[in-house]
């Protein structure tokens, strides 16, 4: 019973984990709930009336999430110089209440200083919301001169609330953190790989619905890796057991992305392309019967099975033979020698499994620590012996190149400082002819839609998404009101209830915050009895209004468009992606160590801003359908290449101690034209008047004289040659949606 009770706990620990990587959500919900749960107590004790304990409550939620640093000291240092900003605002919204254009005035001079502040980092970024929202705080609750000692009194109390439930009740330091995000990252692989069984077995009709689960699985993997290389120097105090880890995380991914793509293969009538696992919504490739239903199909779903409890094994401590003997068995499919008999496919599935393996065990030697070797048979003792020799080889990296900085209206602080500043002043101006009253929702929404944006789309679809939360919100709102009366305490407990709602969904859904917050708002109403349907209506009017001026300020104010700014984002995943490519495939043919992976992770981080910045071509509300599929089908090719892109990264990395891995001048030569054509295509991006072509021809491996075609799975530097083809392939793929011309193979050549 007590080994089946921990199995639950265990399978409960790792869906949690992988729902929310890092309990990032989780943390965040639970502390500002605390915090405001803290403050109520406080205040109620000193007797305080309802218009200071809702004060209080939205002093201690701006308090708590607009700390953004990921240091405990610098969280601590950035909370202390808040309390007298806030301090400051709120007394300056008590004086200037009354006074109708000074007030305005002053309110549109705050909010540029507050979205200015956001070149100075995360600390100038928190104390800018932190004086922006308590300032509308105070026109909230209707602060004058007379309330103004409460008020001070419990923002006093919210910032004390606030550090005791950050550095105290539910302290996040960035070691704790990235060792959940670790928990996360195995989780999610182990989804993955029982999602690569479940396409094992998937019969014709459903393997679309496998692939979708497929590619939700490696996305997911891939968010969580980008996750822990993101915290990786403030959760590891060592540089060089910061690149280890590094170095092991892609090594995983990389693994569980190829076994996906070979499993694909051994199920389809021809070789699976890349990019099916990177398109959403591309159909999947005709496939071969039900499953595998032969001898070699059973060992393989065993097997899948094995290494989705290794997976899940390896950071639970245990050590038994059992998990040994798994072990052994799965890495030894990486000596040609130990292959079940099978087609051809589904041996490269066998290797894939024993890489994946290798992988797993390096991640766990990596987090863990040294492992008990008494089990070992030869293939993992041979394992483990690259695993250390490569360990060794990883050094300190260098120091990172200094960006250029822009200045003046260039750079995007000022550009949104002076674009809010005028969004703000016409929210002011068409909120106070809505009602004099609550003009400042107005406001409140025009400002909320610069955040985290950067292009004129992005304020449209993100002011789209909160005016429908908030027409759903203001539904829900006038159902809680109704339902609590005038139970005060009752009414708080629930607006607690939405506010973790509103932190738990926050990086999931922009329109499910809004309702939450909304449906919340009608409860504060209720508290502050100014509660009535009228008011909820002219929220979404105030609402509508503030999303619009922010979209006009954003189209006629130093506007950014959207497709200016994809194209620049564009511009630097190639100039990525040629940086990788070149290093990798320099060090390749026998040149210098580069830092590959530094530079692998620039590119996935460039990536990840570009499929971002397109979030408004491909919104299911867009018009131009064929836009939007261009789009989709754009950041797929460009995720194909970074897959192969990553892969020969990593394998170039190898080179100095893995016996299979040789250095071969010619691969410089023959991915040249690669390299030249991702340049052709980012000189077309930058200048459409640029008149290069890309380059085709004869195939990468033919170009080293091989005449065994497609190269094959087996060796290494077969596998080299496999993601070259696949590179140059996606590279050319990327002309045509793109408007590059394509210049006609010479001769006779078979084309790439």
């Amino acid at each position: 019973m007590r080994a089946a009770g921990r199995s639950v706990r265990a399978r409960l620990r790792d869906r949690i984990a992988a729902s929310d990587p890092g309990l990032l959500r989780l943390t965040a919900g639970l502390r500002t709930v605390g915090a405001i749960a803290l403050t109520l107590a406080v205040l109620s004790l000193l007797r305080a009336d309802v218009h200071i304990l809702v004060a209080g409550a939205m002093a201690a939620m701006v308090a708590t999430f607009a700390i953004r640093e990921k240091q405990p000291a610098a969280q601590a240092v950035t909370l202390a110089l808040g309390l007298p900003v806030a301090l400051a605002s709120v007394s300056l919204g008590a004086v200037l209440n009354t006074r109708l254009f000074v007030g305005d005035v002053f309110f549109v001079v705050l909010i540029f200083c507050a979205v200015y502040g956001r070149r100075f980092g995360d600390r100038g970024t928190a104390l800018g919301l932190i004086g922006f929202q308590v300032y509308f705080l105070s026109l909230f609750v209707g602060a004058t001169a007379s309330t103004l000692p409460a008020l001070c009194g419990a923002l006093a109390v919210a910032f004390c609330a606030s550090a005791l439930m950050r550095f105290a009740v539910v302290p996040a330091t960035p070691t704790g953190v990235l060792l959940r995000l670790r928990l996360a990252f195995r989780a999610r692989l182990a989804q993955l790989v029982a999602a690569q069984a479940e396409l094992l077995d998937a019969p014709a009709d459903e393997m679309d619905k496998a692939l979708a689960s497929l590619r939700e699985g490696t996305a997911r993997l891939h968010e969580t890796a980008m996750m822990i290389q993101g915290r990786l120097e403030e959760g590891t105090p060592d540089e060089s057991a910061a690149r280890l880890v590094q170095r092991r995380i892609a090594d995983a991914e990389i693994a569980a992305e190829r076994l996906g793509l070979l499993l694909l293969t051994a199920r389809t009538a021809e070789r699976a392309d890349t990019l099916t696992l990177h398109l959403p919504g591309a159909p999947a490739p005709s496939v071969v019967g039900r499953g595998l239903p032969d001898e070699a199909g059973a060992t393989l779903r065993r097997d899948l099975q094995a290494l989705h409890a290794l997976v899940l094994r390896a950071g639970s401590g245990d050590t038994g033979t059992g998990l040994a003997h798994v072990r052994n068995r799965l890495l030894g499919y990486r000596d040609e020698e130990n292959l079940p008999p099978a087609s051809a496919a589904v041996q490269d599935v066998f290797r894939g499994i024993g890489e994946s393996a290798r992988a797993v065990l390096g991640l766990r030697i990596a987090l863990d620590g040294p492992q008990d070797e008494s089990d070992d048979s030869p293939a993992t003792a041979r394992s483990r012996e690259e695993l250390d020799a490569e360990d060794a080889a990883i050094d300190g990296g260098g120091e990172e190149e200094p960006q250029e900085e822009q200045t003046g209206l260039r750079r995007p602080t000022t550009r949104a400082a002076v674009q809010v500043a005028v969004g703000s002043s016409l929210a002011i101006v068409g909120g106070e002819l809505l009602s004099t009253q609550r003009w400042y929702w107005a406001v409140l929404t025009c400002w909320i839609v610069f955040l985290n944006t950067a292009s004129t789309g992005e304020i449209l679809v993100k002011g789209y998404r909160r005016l429908l939360g908030t027409v759903f919100g203001v539904v829900a709102g006038i159902v809680l009101a109704g339902l609590v009366g005038g139970h005060t305490w009752t009414a708080f407990a629930l607006v607690l209830v939405l506010i973790f709602a509103m932190f738990y969904t926050a990086p999931l859904s922009y329109t499910l915050m809004s309702f939450f917050v909304t449906a919340m708002l009608g409860l504060l109403y209720t508290l502050l009895h100014t509660y009535s349907l009228d008011v909820l209506v002219l929220r979404i009017q105030e609402t509508a209004l503030g999303a619009a001026c922010g979209v006009v300020a954003a189209a006629l104010v130093l506007p950014v468009r959207t497709d200016r700014r994809t194209d620049e984002l564009l511009g630097t995943v190639l100039e990525r992606l040629a940086e990788v490519t070149e290093a990798a495939v320099g060090q390749l043919s026998g040149g210098p160590a580069d830092e590959l992976l530094d530079k692998a992770r620039d590119l996935d981080q460039a990536l990840s801003d570009l499929r971002a910045a397109t979030q408004p071509l491909i919104h299911p509300v867009t018009p131009l359908r064929t836009r939007r599929n261009t789009a989709r089908y754009v950041v797929a090719l460009l995720e194909t290449c970074a897959y192969h892109a990553r892969t020969l990264a990593a394998t170039a990395e190898l080179l100095p101690t893995h016996p299979s891995i040789a250095a071969d001048p010619r691969l410089r030569g023959a991915a040249g034209r690669t390299v030249r054509n991702i340049g052709v295509i980012a000189a077309r991006v930058a200048d459409e008047q640029a008149g290069a072509q890309v380059e085709t021809g004869p195939s990468i491996a033919s170009l080293l004289g091989s005449d065994a075609g497609t190269p094959r799975y087996g060796r290494i530097t077969d596998r080299v040659l496999r993601h070259l083809e696949r590179l140059d392939e996606a590279v050319v793929g990327l002309a045509r949606p793109l408007g590059v011309p394509v210049a006609a193979p010479r001769g006779d050549s078979p084309a790439a």
